[in-house]
């Protein structure tokens, strides 16, 4: 608006100028009559006297004047092509005008764009900012879980390995069952019997337990037999741990926490995927047979493809 301004004033000076231009040239032509008329008064007084002399000034005064109306059609001639010279300004003046309203016109629409992205930028900034408090709330608890439960085994001196990043607990089939069986041995009883209470009791704790989405338990075995019968065995022998487990709950969780760990709890058999391989990449069969443990957080899926997408 004030470059608009300026031009608008501008314009208006030189219009300015111009009218002080004509006023100038209008007294010149008003005093160049005055002194022509003087001039004629006195040679026509003179020419009473001395009319032959009088004859012969007239003359060269008539000369004199087609001289100063050939300098004033002259002038006249300038001024009338400077005429045409501002109205040609003029002319650019007002293109110069109108391109610079549709570049103000242009400038307000992106001005429009502009808040629109800023406003919608801010927005995901605010979204951005709220998953980030989210993550980090996650994250800040599925430490503290983990922590808490090497604590909790620690003060019952129960020598079990907590996964540091998943909290996995893994457990060797061979403790809990035998070869090719999904019944549970004694001892393999007698193993989860010692460190379920404690895993579970931990999950449930009122801190934690409000963002407890799963507590899973993953059958595994090694390579040898079949994919289905593997499939059928890890998927039993998982089962197995769960119903103990819930036959379990009734000594250390109270009947509606133990509707809630029914509510949480999930089984699988994953068959012989996901082998365990020694130094040299070969498999250990042994290890490969296993049963894990593990909790999962609500919102976690969220942190995972996050994390995904900081990866790439």
């Amino acid at each position: 608006m004030r470059k608009r301004r300026e031009k608008e004033n501008s314009g208006f000076n030189v219009w300015r100028s111009y009218s002080d231009m004509m006023a100038g040239v209008l007294l010149l032509f008003v005093l160049i009559m005055c002194v022509s008329l003087f001039q004629a008064q006195v040679s026509y007084e003179n020419s009473l006297k001395e009319r032959d002399e009088k004859l012969f000034l007239q003359e060269e005064y008539t000369k004199e004047i087609m001289s100063q109306q050939d300098i004033m059609e002259n002038q006249q001639s300038q001024l009338s092509s400077q005429d045409e010279l501002l109205a040609a300004q003029k002319k650019q003046l007002d293109e110069l005008a109108a391109k610079l309203a549709a570049q103000q016109e242009k400038l307000d629409a992106q001005s429009v764009t502009l808040a629109d992205q800023q406003s919608a930028l801010e927005e995901k900034t605010t979204q951005l900012a709220d998953q980030q408090a989210r993550i980090d709330k996650i994250i800040g608890v599925k430490a503290d879980v983990i922590e808490a439960l090497k604590q909790e085994f620690a003060a019952n001196n129960i020598n079990v390995v907590i996964d540091e990043t998943t909290g996995s607990m893994v457990m060797d089939s061979s403790v809990l069952f035998d070869y090719n069986e999904t019944d549970l041995t004694g001892e393999g009883q007698t193993v989860l019997s010692s460190v379920l209470p404690i895993y579970c009791s931990v999950l449930m704790q009122e801190e934690y337990f409000p963002y407890l989405a799963e507590i899973i338990i993953d059958g595994y075995t090694d390579s040898s037999g079949g994919y289905e019968y593997n499939l059928e065995l890890s998927q039993r022998r998982s089962l197995a741990v769960a119903e103990y487990l819930l036959n379990l709950s009734q000594n250390f969780l109270d009947t509606e926490n133990q509707e809630k760990l029914k509510e949480r709890l999930t089984v699988n058999g994953h068959s012989s995927s996901n082998l365990v391989l020694d130094e040299n990449g070969n498999e250990n069969a042994e290890a490969s047979r296993r049963v894990e443990v593990k909790f999962r957080l609500k919102d976690e899926e969220m942190i995972e493809e996050l994390r995904s997408i900081l990866d790439t």
